[in-house]
């Protein structure tokens, strides 16, 4: 896999009834995989889970998901810059189906696992909100599947919403090789989605992976709305928000080793952390609060 194929421009990693379709076969590695799918009004799309667990995640819209004989009715939201959303989790080795009957995007996140999990659902009202760092950096975090807050087997995935002009996934990080107590071993998907200006017009962002290893990841991207980039490896960070375009991105991880999240900071930069108590959080943040549903 090289670099420009770590950058998955929207459409370009399209397949069959998913706007994005990221198996691990797709990535070139073992656990982590994401799916957005797209449905109209009345629409319905049905799926095995196979040799994953998953989390259908409403990006916008809300759906009705159903899985041996369990249903669940999942109210969504207007839009990731909107409100906190509910979900729904599947465990491996399941059969479900997706309607909607306003239509909507979903998300579907999902990690190659062992153990065979109930079906549950979680309401928007359970997800706890995080603001992480301050001033330029600061932005919120929604933890709906963090490691120590929802119970998977492998998956681990949060949102991050960073208000224009400020800098996320910084300092720069890492998590590609075990360490026990320091650094887990995690393959990562970036998903984004950029809000719009005033009067309709798109923006963008810029996502930078640098290597941690010989030969390692290496990218520079210019993201927009529906981009996707992979990262089995190297320093991640930042995320860059354009002035006046908040910056959205679900991360979805998995790996080999005990199901935790565990990252080492770039040694250059890490410094920035010891500044934040001094400095306040933006107060653009947070968008929304914590327990804010629905449409």
């Amino acid at each position: 896999m090289t670099p420009t194929d770590r950058h998955l421009p929207a459409g370009t990693a399209a397949g069959g009834a998913y706007d994005l379709d990221v198996a691990p076969e797709r990535a070139g590695w073992a656990y982590s995989s994401l799916r957005v799918l797209t449905l109209p009004p009345g629409g319905s799309h049905t799926l095995s889970t196979g040799d994953s667990e998953w989390i259908v995640l409403p990006l916008n819209g809300g759906c009705t998901v159903v899985t041996d004989e369990v249903t669940f009715e999942l109210e969504g939201r207007e839009s990731v810059f909107s409100a906190v959303t509910d979900f729904a989790y599947l465990p491996r080795d399941a059969h479900a189906t997706v309607t909607s009957a306003g239509g909507g995007r979903f998300a579907l996140t999902g990690a190659r696992c062992e153990q065979v999990l109930p079906a549950r659902y979680v309401p928007a009202s359970a997800v706890p909100v995080e603001l992480r760092g301050t001033g330029t950096c600061s932005r919120q975090v929604n933890n709906f599947a963090a490691a120590d807050v929802f119970a998977c087997d492998r998956l681990i995935a949060v949102e991050v919403l960073t208000p224009g002009g400020n800098w996320s996934s910084y300092p720069p990080h890492k998590h590609d090789e075990p360490c026990p107590g320091e650094e887990s071993e995690l393959e990562e998907i970036y998903y984004f989605e950029v809000a719009d200006a005033p009067g309709g017009r798109p923006g963008l962002g810029y996502q930078r992976v640098s290597p941690s290893r010989e030969k390692g990841t290496d990218v520079l991207a210019e993201v927009r709305s529906g981009d996707a980039v992979l990262i089995p490896d190297g320093w991640h960070g930042p995320s860059i928000a354009a002035p006046g375009h908040t910056l959205y991105y679900l991360n979805v991880m998995a790996g080999p080793g005990e199901r935790e999240w565990l990252i080492r900071d770039h040694p250059d930069h890490a410094w920035i952390r010891t500044t934040w108590p001094d400095t306040p959080v933006d107060p653009r943040l947070p968008l929304y609060p914590e327990g804010e549903r629905g449409r």
